[in-house]
């Protein structure tokens, strides 16, 4: 007997029809003698419905109020998807994050998971009950609902499934497995078997989209596997594992997956004074201002004593990071702020880097063979990312794909 977390997308939540589909998956499950948590999402749509509602009533809402509104479009799908069990004979029963109870930080909107109490969870399982669980809530210190922000019903899932102890937590959404790049953009993309841990962190956090960056770390810390399947088609999906159940393999690529993230816009301030401190105070006003700064590059000094420096923020955070940088002008000493939006972030993940000599290199010549410039780059260990024109984006993750021999032998 396994114990398996099945979690289902708003796609996979959106309407009765659905609802009842999801049901008799999660019966197959049961049937083969395993216990089983279900962690649903509200509806397709229906949490921006809810957003929209509290933005209406009063733009300056109280966040502990607007975690009550959200947080119901997944008590709806969870009450819905254990009538629908009942009614196919499998036994059920919904639990609210403060029924477990799920508690978090007082983070309202953006809280985070402290720790799960699973003495209800073993109690309804052990009685051979499917236990449905509203992603995305919690409970806070004086029995307020608490939210976990934008898709963190997947944050919800890997939680549970690391609580009690599951064997598997199955994340099923509407694309079925991780593709080495986009397959819009890429036909011959190659859907994975196997992908570690650290290689999907790296791909979520640049841009693609299959996963939430926090349920992958938390993944990974607490080693919960992982596998990403779609509801609407009974096809294999993508492992996403420890480096320890990926076999060596002679065949294995270097180059796991290629992202791209057009969200991107840069910032360049002209003439900042060359002398200690001077970088800090850029990016001290920006931190205070909660803006994740990405790409930076400071130019060789001119002979007047002063500097370039090119960094790029989120496009959605553009306007309030101009806002701060004129504010702090005085203190900065910079001549001119100049931005530009038309910029994307082309990135190359793999774990095989670690190994390979020259990966980055095939990465600058490919990129330039076909005449496109590179802005900006920033590596980690197992990740390369070159900040090009926007409207590059498809050629350049075409080439890259062939480049690193990706492409499949017919399209997907």
């Amino acid at each position: 007997m396994a114990r398996i977390v099945m979690k289902f997308g708003g796609t996979s939540m959106a309407g009765v029809e659905r609802i009842r589909a999801v049901a008799e998956r999660v019966k197959r499950e049961v049937e083969a003698g395993n216990q089983v948590a279900v962690v649903v999402s509200a509806m397709a749509g229906e949490t921006d419905r809810l957003v929209s509602f509290c933005r209406e009533v009063s733009p300056l809402y109280d966040p502990r109020e607007y975690d009550v509104v959200v947080a119901s479009g997944e008590q709806v799908t969870s009450g819905l998807l254990a009538i629908s069990l009942q009614a196919i004979g499998v036994k059920a029963r919904s639990f609210m994050g403060w029924q477990l109870p799920i508690r978090t930080s007082d983070g309202h909107g953006s809280a985070r998971i402290a720790e799960i109490d699973t003495a209800t969870l073993d109690a309804a399982l052990g009685d051979g009950q499917v236990a449905v669980i509203p992603g995305f809530q919690g409970v806070a210190a004086g029995e307020r609902v608490t939210t976990l922000g934008r898709g963190g019903s997947d944050t919800s899932a890997v939680a549970v499934a690391a609580a009690m102890k599951a064997d598997r937590c199955d994340i099923y959404t509407d694309v079925d497995g991780v593709y080495t790049t986009d397959p819009r953009i890429v036909p011959r993309a190659r859907k994975l078997k196997k992908i570690t841990f650290e290689e999907m962190l790296e791909l979520a956090s640049v841009g693609a989209k299959v996963l939430q960056t926090r349920s992958v770390g938390l993944a990974m810390k607490e080693n919960v596997r992982l596998q990403v399947l779609t509801s609407f088609e009974d096809k294999p999906g993508t492992l996403i594992v420890s480096d320890d159940e990926i076999e060596e393999d002679m065949e294995r690529q270097f180059i796991t997956g290629i992202a791209h993230d057009k969200n991107e816009a840069k910032i360049t301030l002209t003439d900042v004074p060359d002398r200690p401190g001077a970088v800090a105070s850029i990016f001290a006003p920006l931190a205070d201002g909660n803006i994740n700064v990405d790409m930076i590059v400071q130019n060789i000094a001119h002979d007047t004593g002063s500097t370039d420096v090119t960094f790029t923020v989120p496009a959605a955070e553009l306007a309030r990071s101009l806002d701060l940088l004129e504010k702090a002008r005085e203190t900065i000493g910079y001549a001119r702020l100049v931005h530009d939006t038309n910029v994307a972030k082309i990135t190359i993940v793999g774990v095989g880097m670690r190994s390979h000599a020259g990966v980055a290199a095939k990465m600058f010549k490919t990129l330039g063979d076909r005449g496109i410039n590179i802005q900006a780059i920033t590596t980690s260990e197992i990740k390369v990312s070159v900040l090009i024109e926007e409207d590059y984006t498809e050629l350049a993750v075409r080439v890259l794909h062939t480049a690193y021999g990706l492409d499949a032998e017919v399209a997907a």
